[in-house]
This record gives C-alpha cells, structure tokens and sequence, in this order.
C-alpha cells in the first residue's frame, strides 16, 4: 500500500486540533460523571469544530478557518485527520459534541434542496445534537430486517411506530433520521426527518461503561407525525435511497470511527510511556502500528472520498484500529501492574472508550465479513 503524506493544509488542521485536544483532558472526568458538562464547553475549539462538520460548504457561512485554510469538515480525509487528535484528547467529549454528524451526511446524500436548507439551518444557527436511528433491540447488526413502521393514512399523513436503540445523543437531539419500513424488502424502507419535539417521540439514555459523554439511548416512536416533505429520497429512485444510503452513510463514516480508536490508542501508549519504564519493546511495537493503521484509515477515507460505495478499506481501517485500542490499553495496563485501573484511572478509562468504540458502526466480525467479501471479488488486488 503506497504511503500517503497529508498535504499542508491537512497538517496545519493536526497541529491545531493536537492543541485543542488538549484542552478537552481537563473535563473528561467530569463529562463521564454528568453528561450535560458538554453545555457547559461549547466554546472550546475542538467542540465548535466538530459542530461545523458535515456541512456542505453552500450552506455553511461560518466554516473553521485557520490561517489562509478553510475547514468544512466535509471530506473523509479531513475528518479522520482531525478525529485522531481530538479523540486523543477526549473521546468522550468528541461524540459528545453538536453537530449534523451521520445523518447529516444522510441528508446530504438523500435530501432535496428544501430539506437541506431546513436541517443545515438548524444545525448552523447554534449548536444543535442530532441523531441517527437505525439499530433495533434484539436485531443488533441486522439492519435488513427492521421492523419499525412509516404507517401512512389515507388523506396523506403518515406516522412512525418502533423502537431504536443504541443512538447516540438522542436524549439531547433537535432533530434526527429515523429509518422504517413502507413495505417488504430492502426497497421498502425509507428514511424520514423527525423533530424530537413531536409527540409520541420518546428517548432515554442507557447505562454504559464507557463513552458516556454520547448519551447512547432508547428510543420510542408511538405514533410519531411525519409531514410528506420529512421523507428523504422521495425525489430519487427507490433503489437509490433507504439501506442504500445507510451503507453508503456507514462507509462515509467509519475511517472516522477507526481514526476515533487511533486516537485512544495513542493516548494509551503515550500515558504508560509517561508513567513507566517499563514495557518499552512492546509499547515501541504498538506505536509502530499506530503508525501503520494510520495510513491504512487516511487509506480509506480516501477511497470514500473518491467513491462512497467503496468501503471495504474503511471496514479494514476500523477493525483493525478498534483491536489497536483495546491491544494498546489492556497492555499499557499491564505495563502499569496490578491495580492500576484504580491507580491510573485516565487509563482505565480509555480502556472503557477503547471497548465501546468497537460497537460503533458494526464490530469486528462485521468489518471482516465485508474485507472478506471483498478479497474474494479482487478489490484489494491493485495493492
């Protein structure tokens, strides 16, 4: 695989996000013990970053400039440069933060010009949580057989009614993506645009061990209204949009996510580097391969960039940069000995975000069935 140097601009963009993040550290703690400290921080550099993302640059008047650059936030390659960093800071703070996020670039993809500007607006006008709901209790992975419902009447009104689980930031969302069912099959399902104001809407955050700042949730849609102009793709081919556009939204995202467990394992490696002498060799082995999932994840995000269907690098990427952040924290771990979770609790809680990043967005035996599928279709076979 050929080396890919990030280019002035992408540098510029990894200093600036390295010093923010280190403005994240200080309320880590304190995010984890109450979640709503996010509100408290919207200030901060790497939060006002992350709340920018994911819009396109025509609807967005206020994008992050540093120096003679300008950062939407609307490339892979951007992202995943400025995700390590700032998940090196804080994860937790990062998923905590507003911003369109995945269904943003639901919208972006599906979306016509009205619904655009309705969501983008809402979103840069201050800062806004969003969410994106696809996942059913006791389905887990298997998006296809969904059975939440878009029930429409007959003078034209239509209503959601299902359960989601395991969305993050739904407690505190304006407005999300609710995937449903219309009929059978993968053509049967759409995405629609839901204000968390409505009636019948309904979240509640789980208990999580790790990654708290997300508010990972439940939600309830008992009979929730959904105006004709909230369903997205309406103006495009069935076969364009529903579990289309989720996949399609998941490989966009996932170098992203991949670059999130980079960054945890970094800042794993970093800490027992700076509290012991010990485990030299093996945390030297462990930064050789932050060094080399780095270029497998920039990979990746520019193979989404360049074609969003192409997401099998971007399955590689996050597989094996979540193994990286569990290898790394477990042996900074036992580097550190016997009671260092109690002793080091910055490690301990790395170690807890190191576990929940590999649920999000499809785990390990997921990302490999899709490396597998493509090996056996020759994707891999110009590298």
């Amino acid at each position: 695989m050929a080396i890919i140097e990030p280019d002035d601009r992408l540098r510029v963009l990894r200093e600036h996000a390295r010093e923010w993040a280190a403005e994240l550290r200080p309320y880590s703690f304190d995010l984890e013990r109450d979640p709503d400290t996010v509100y408290r921080h919207l200030d901060l550099p790497a939060v006002d970053y992350v709340g920018k993302t994911m819009i396109p640059a025509h609807l967005q008047p206020d994008p992050m400039r540093i120096g003679r650059y300008t950062y939407y936030g609307s490339t892979a390659v951007e992202r995943v440069v400025a995700a390590e960093e700032i998940a090196f800071g804080d994860a937790g703070m990062f998923l905590a933060s507003p911003g369109a996020s995945l269904s943003g670039v639901l919208v972006g993809m599906l979306g016509d010009e009205a619904q655009q500007e309705w969501y983008f607006g809402r979103v840069r006008s201050r800062p806004t949580w969003t969410f994106f709901a696809l996942t059913e209790p006791a389905r887990g992975s298997d998006a296809m057989s969904l059975s939440t419902q878009l029930r429409k009447a007959p003078d034209g009104s239509a209503t959601l009614h299902g359960e989601k689980r395991y969305v993050g930031n739904a407690t505190r969302a304006e407005v999300g993506t609710v995937f449903a069912r219309t009929g059978s099959g993968p053509l049967g399902v759409v995405a629609v645009l839901v204000e968390t104001s409505a009636p019948g809407y309904h979240a509640e955050a789980l208990d999580t061990v790790g990654l708290r700042g997300a508010q990972i949730s439940a939600i309830r849609l008992d009979g929730v209204p959904v105006a004709p102009g909230r369903i997205l793709g309406a103006h495009l081919p069935a076969s364009a949009r529903g579990m289309w556009s989720a996949l399609r939204t998941f490989n966009l995202l996932r170098p992203g996510v991949a670059a999130i467990a980079l960054g945890i394992a970094r800042a794993a490696i970093e800490y027992a580097r700076s509290q012991s002498g010990r485990g030299r060799d093996e945390l030297d082995r462990l930064g050789h391969r932050v060094h080399t999932t780095r270029q497998l994840i920039l990979r990746a995000a520019h193979e989404v960039d360049r074609d969003a269907r192409n997401g099998y690098y971007a399955s590689a990427a996050k597989a094996q940069a979540a193994q990286l952040a569990e290898e790394a924290t477990q042996q900074a771990l036992r580097i550190l000995g016997p009671g260092s979770r109690f002793a080091h609790p910055w490690l301990d809680k790395l170690a807890r975000d190191a576990r929940g990043v590999e649920f999000m967005e499809g785990t390990r035996n997921v990302q490999r069935l899709t490396v597998c599928h493509a090996l056996t279709k020759g994707r891999f076979d110009d590298d």
